[in-house]
């Protein structure tokens, strides 16, 4: 697994920054977002750092479509039930905070905060 030891999700996923961790296997960490959006909203990062979707190459489309699986179990899982958003921001243009590859997902009765 690569890593940037400047990355503040490399830190969550190497357990050096506390989360409220929703999911782990050995390829993505799942976790709440610390200032959600909506009533449920957690963030799908693979624990390879990939900086952003500019980033991804054929060899990601086994764990990009991970994500998009895993995202539907985890918010059945937590009790969303009636739609959710996925989110992924890509460089600076496109919001992107944290440039480490991440997937937002929000669910939860509505009205949401943002978004």
């Amino acid at each position: 697994m690569s890593a940037d030891p400047n990355c503040i999700f490399c830190k969550i996923v190497a357990g050096q920054i506390p989360a409220k961790k929703v999911h782990e296997d050995e390829q993505v960490l799942a976790f709440h977002d610390i200032q959600p959006w909506a009533p449920v909203h957690i963030l799908i990062v693979p624990k390879r750092h990939i900086a952003s979707m500019v980033d991804v190459g054929a060899e990601h489309q086994a764990l990009l479509g991970h994500m998009m699986v895993l995202s539907g179990k985890l918010m059945k899982d937590l009790g969303v039930r009636n739609g959710y958003r996925h989110v992924v921001n890509t460089g600076s243009d496109g919001r992107q905070e944290v440039p480490h590859l991440h997937m937002h997902v929000m669910g939860g009765p509505r009205p949401w905060s943002k978004g």
